[in-house]
């Protein structure tokens, strides 16, 4: 009996922190106000806080949140500039957006009791699909049919190209599956071994070994989370610059 007690309290789900609950129980035939939609709320109220506040009083020698704000901008508008050309600015504000609301859901995740709502394949689907149509769309008004071009590899021998060919149209249209998969991936993966290792600090309450055990588990956690803060930003950074990229291919399909 003390056995099985043991394990019940040892026992511990690292996906739990996953589900999507209804706020309420009222609820519509094809919406319900889930915890999904409350932190992706609050991941928009954060970045309206700090553009607002942060540019509402400009300084020549900025304060803490204006400077924050114009290093953002500043980033990736570089960033935007370099990987897709000057003819990719004009699109800027689009990708600046994308930037800004993934870096601030991913980071708001690592809050204790917040979600981490880029760790659902939902919504990181919408995002990639939002970046596939938003660059076919483009590729075609700008160049019209010549955007096919980006599929025929002219470099390569003719009997291949139509192989090529192939396998540069079905690549093309996976871009948004692993696009999505990415950014939820990696983020669902890092906050569920930090549950795992949540589990164990416990384990001191309940027996001896917890002495070794529950100490291991708290530098686990702290080493982990570290690592969690560096993904945050190197997800979001990646889920951008491969944006920049595909808007490079719809602009200059040749290239």
């Amino acid at each position: 009996m003390a056995g099985e007690a043991g394990n019940e309290a040892l026992a511990f789900h690292p996906m739990d922190q996953f589900k999507v609950e209804p706020l309420f129980d009222v609820a519509l035939d094809y919406f319900a106000v889930s915890n999904v939609t409350q932190w992706m709320g609050v991941t928009v109220l954060c970045i309206i806080v700090l553009f607002v506040l942060g540019t509402g009083k400009r300084a020549v020698v900025p304060g803490r949140l204006q400077s924050v704000a114009e290093l953002a901008y500043s980033f990736v508008y570089k960033m935007v500039e370099d990987v897709s050309g000057h003819d990719g600015v004009k699109y800027f504000p689009y990708v600046f957006t994308l930037f800004i609301f993934i870096v601030f859901s991913n980071f708001i995740g690592l809050i204790p009791g917040a979600f981490t709502t880029t760790s659902h394949i939902a919504v990181t689907a919408v995002l990639a699909m939002m970046v596939f149509l938003f660059v076919t769309i483009l590729g075609f008004i700008k160049n019209g049919f010549h955007f096919l071009g980006l599929f025929w590899v002219s470099s390569a021998p003719l009997p291949l190209r139509p192989i090529l060919a192939l396998i540069e149209l079905i690549s093309y249209f996976v871009r948004p599956v692993s696009h999505s998969i990415r950014l939820a991936g990696n983020m669902m993966a890092g906050h569920a071994v930090i549950k795992v290792f949540a589990g164990f600090a416990p384990l001191v309450l309940m027996s001896w070994i917890g002495v070794a055990v529950t100490p291991l588990s708290i530098l686990a956690i702290t080493a982990m989370y570290g690592l969690e803060i560096l993904v945050c930003f190197i997800q979001a950074y990646v889920f951008t610059i491969l944006t920049c990229v595909y808007l490079k291919d719809a602009l200059h399909p040749g290239h």
